[in-house]
């Protein structure tokens, strides 16, 4: 590949070189990809710090939602959302299995705990829609459970947003080959293979399952008033900046750089 002298400058800098040595190949192409993605990257940053002044200067409360298959890049694009903003002003919840004293609650209490105060925004790294995919299809909650919780999700969520809370709903969709690749990925890496549980080793073996689930959690959740936002995410630099420019177009955050928000695409 012929390089401009343009395209020459902007790899002759350590961001170009540290982009060339992320391949074996020294894909002076694939490289500037990468660095266009980080420059965009970066921009989308800089209004989710704007976005975050806001909330706390104006005492607002927002929940953003993150939920997909397992391996779908939900931390990824959480870690790059964050990595930027004020520690005292968010949260990233992750919760762990319901113990025992949370198991005889209303299945929606532990979350109300998880709730941001004023001036606060929460990430939730899954969150309630657990009962919706996850646990009927391994088993974890019972039918009558499920039913339950799928009665009462929709008007639970449009109290949260009728107290004054906004609340972003992400889907990060992958296809059943690239889960089976970022598996063997985590497997073979030593310093993730941590990563890979129990739930996981089903997850392909229970494709189907998880999907008819899925859908029927789209098909009763997808509300007006509380939308999902679903990602095709098999290229995770894609997804993590369309989940960002999708946060940042659905809060009312003063002063918005239009031309930043414009979607652009991202290989």
């Amino acid at each position: 590949m012929e390089l401009t002298q343009e395209q020459f400058n902007i790899l002759n800098t350590k961001k170009g070189i540290y982009a060339l040595l992320q391949n074996e190949t020294l894909d002076a192409e694939k490289a500037q990809r990468f660095l266009r993605y980080e420059k965009r990257l970066e921009k989308l940053q800089e209004e989710l710090i704007k976005l975050l002044n806001w909330v706390v200067e104006h005492q607002k409360r927002v929940v953003i939602i993150f939920e997909g298959r397992d391996a779908a890049g939900k931390g990824g694009a959480i870690r790059r959302i964050t990595e930027n903003l004020n520690p005292r002003q968010h949260r990233v919840v992750a919760l762990p299995k319901p113990d025992e004293v949370e198991q005889g609650q209303w299945y929606f209490q532990r979350y109300i705990h998880q709730l941001p105060k004023a001036g606060e925004i929460v990430f939730f790294d899954r969150s309630w829609y657990n009962r919706a995919v996850v646990e009927p299809v391994n088993g974890f909650c019972t039918e009558e459970q499920y039913k339950m919780f799928m009665d009462q999700v929709n008007e639970f969520e449009k109290m949260i947003i009728t107290s004054g809370t906004y609340l972003v709903k992400l889907y990060f969709s992958i296809s059943k080959d690239e889960q089976e690749k970022r598996f063997a990925e985590i497997i073979n890496d030593p310093l993730k293979k941590w990563k890979f549980s129990d739930v996981d080793k089903k997850a392909l073996e229970l494709w189907d399952t998880y999907t008819r689930y899925k859908e029927k959690m789209f098909d009763k959740t997808n509300t007006d008033y509380a939308p999902w936002k679903i990602l095709k995410a098999n290229k995770k630099g894609k997804a993590r900046t369309e989940a960002m420019e999708y946060i940042l177009n659905s809060i009312p955050y003063t002063v918005k750089d239009e031309e930043i928000l414009k979607h652009q695409e991202i290989e």
